[in-house]
């Protein structure tokens, strides 16, 4: 699609007139309804707004022209999987995962390359064969070989360092210790925990990404433990195969 037909469609999805999206943008209707007929283009500026008011990448507005990736670890990436800014504007460089509300969530290339490979193993790849290509590919992407501009000077990691230790202050029975937390994004991870009265309840946002893992519990069984953090609480569950039957054994507000 061209851009013109990608601004038509996605301003009639949403329900907006020519008038309302151009008060949004800060244009005239008459040049919404230019860049509708094709006459011209939205500028820099202009598309960096529509990016985030109908929730897409510049990409996807420009008709895709491109293959994006994300420059951390290297997935593809299309507009249900591209991180967000801290005002929510979409940024196309760099996946849920890895970049989260203007956040870089990984700072030691081994880390990231030890949680990719335990998703690619399997998938048409030996364990061996997925560790070759990462160590391989990530050191090409623009994160990694702008690190040491691009990166906070290791004060997201001792942020993360500093939820390990609250969490295994904690000392939940059965629970084994935390090592480490991983980028997780709420949608995959927001189970619907029942309460008392008989009701359901889910505690995260699904387009947010958290810090979170799972652990084997101590005394055995096929129950996992469950932990989900941010800079605002904690939260700790178990749950049966795949999340089935979750049970909430802790929330705690930080």
């Amino acid at each position: 699609m061209d851009t013109k037909d990608v601004l038509l469609d996605l301003r009639i999805k949403s329900g907006m007139s020519q008038d309302e999206l151009a008060e949004k943008v800060f244009v005239t209707r008459q040049a919404v309804s230019r860049w509708e007929n094709g006459e011209t283009v939205p500028n820099t500026d202009a598309l960096k707004l529509l990016s985030k008011i109908f929730d897409v990448s510049i990409n996807t507005l420009l008709g895709e022209p491109r293959r994006m990736i994300c420059q951390c670890c290297g997935m593809p990436l299309d507009d249900s999987l591209i991180s967000r800014e801290k005002d929510g504007t979409p940024n196309e460089d760099y996946c849920k995962w890895c970049y989260a509300d203007g956040t870089y969530t990984y700072s030691d290339m081994d880390d990231l390359i030890n949680v990719c490979v335990a998703h690619m193993a399997g998938e048409g790849l030996t364990e061996e064969q997925a560790r070759a290509y990462m160590k391989q590919k990530l050191p090409t992407l623009d994160y990694w070989k702008r690190y040491d501009e691009l990166s906070d000077n290791g004060q997201f990691e001792e942020f993360k360092k500093k939820l390990v230790d609250e969490i295994n202050a904690l000392k939940i029975e059965g629970m084994p210790r935390v090592d480490k937390l991983n980028a997780l994004v709420g949608g995959y991870v927001n189970l619907e925990y029942p309460l008392p009265n008989g009701s359901k309840v889910r505690f995260l946002d699904d387009g947010t990404t958290y810090l979170g893992t799972q652990l084997e519990p101590e005394f055995g069984g096929e129950r996992c433990f469950g932990v989900l953090a941010n800079m605002d609480f904690i939260l700790i569950c178990t749950y049966g195969r795949d999340g089935a039957d979750p049970e909430l054994v802790l929330y705690k507000k930080r």
